[in-house]
């Protein structure tokens, strides 16, 4: 799935849990243009970003993901701030 969106909930061994919301690459380009349709966002102008761009939404590509990202640091510290 190369053309979705979705909200996921992670949760650690240690205890802590994240709310993340996920966009495909593709997804960002379609909500771009049915923005411009419906006039949101100023027609397209802006995008309120997701947490997390990835280029497929399956299981295994955001799990990847997800283990890659703890390597680097706390997901509150190399995501978007306002995750939960």
């Amino acid at each position: 799935m190369e053309n979705e969106c979705c909200n996921i909930h992670v949760d650690l061994e240690d205890g802590r849990h994240y709310g993340l919301t996920v966009w495909t690459y593709q997804f960002l380009e379609t909500i771009i243009n049915l923005n411009r349709k419906s006039g949101e966002n100023l027609y397209g102008l802006y995008q309120k970003p997701p947490d997390l761009f990835v280029k497929e939404l399956t299981k295994d590509c955001i799990r990847q993901t997800i283990e890659d990202l703890l390597k680097i640091d706390d997901l509150e510290r190399v995501l978007n701030s306002s995750i939960l």
